[in-house]
């Protein structure tokens, strides 16, 4: 009888499998690389070269973010604070604690403290750090809850999927202005009727928002986005010029 099939479709059973496991494998480490802290930053938690409790300074001793961090809310990019800004206290405070001699070399010799940058992004991204802090955009929502934080580590992934999910849906996000250098702040703590005053309400809500007990984030989003006229962009162009 004759042969239908040649014979090299002999080892063909074995090549698919052999071809299943590579994918299936490489399916498994993409997924377990791009999906874990290690690509994504999180919980990455340097040692710095002087100790910094946050929890300390913003949560026990009430320092504004700005303080240390002077560009915020005016510039593109953030600052790491000078020696000048740690010896302002520290002349005085702590001034004898051998926690603090680098600082105290970097004020001697004039050479900077060389920090650990912790949130970085990368140079093919446009991001502007003013414009998001001056838009309702806190530090809690992407730095995670630094004024508990004994050392700051990267809290959130700032990925593309990330920042896609506030250009979509802003209202999800946005706070008012006295809440945005709060590292946690919720709704429940912003006065309906205080609110509606300084920032009015959506022109189609029906209900009046000021009679109400508590307002919801969707409710305070909402309010902020059309006051504001905040209509992130989506597209690739938006972050990557």
């Amino acid at each position: 009888m004759a042969n239908f099939f040649p014979r090299w479709t002999n080892w063909l059973p074995l090549k698919i499998m052999i071809c299943g496991i590579l994918i299936v494998c490489g399916l498994t480490a993409g997924t377990w690389y791009y999906v874990t802290p290690k690509y994504t930053r999180v919980r990455y938690q340097p040692i710095q070269p002087v100790p910094f409790p946050h929890d300390l300074h913003v949560s026990q001793l009430g320092m504004d973010c700005r303080y240390c961090h002077s560009f915020v809310d005016i510039a593109a990019h953030s600052n790491l604070p000078n020696t000048q800004t740690c010896m302002n206290c520290h002349t005085q405070v702590q001034k004898d604690n051998p926690k603090l001699e680098p600082v105290r070399a970097s004020w001697k010799t004039g050479s900077p403290i060389e920090w650990v940058q912790i949130h970085r992004t990368p140079d093919y991204v446009f991001y502007n750090h003013s414009a998001h802090v001056n838009r309702g955009i806190s530090c809690f929502s992407c730095h995670g809850p630094v004024n508990h934080m004994p050392v700051v580590y990267h809290a959130k992934p700032h990925s593309m999927a990330w920042c896609l999910e506030c250009h979509r849906h802003p209202e999800n996000f946005l706070r008012p202005d006295d809440q945005v250098l709060i590292s946690i702040g919720k709704p429940d703590d912003v006065k309906p009727d205080e609110f509606v005053a300084k920032y009015g309400q959506p022109p189609n809500t029906t209900e009046d928002l000021s009679k109400k007990k508590k307002i919801t984030q969707t409710e305070i989003g909402q309010t902020l986005k059309e006051r504001w006229n905040i209509n992130p962009p989506t597209n690739c162009q938006g972050c990557h010029r």
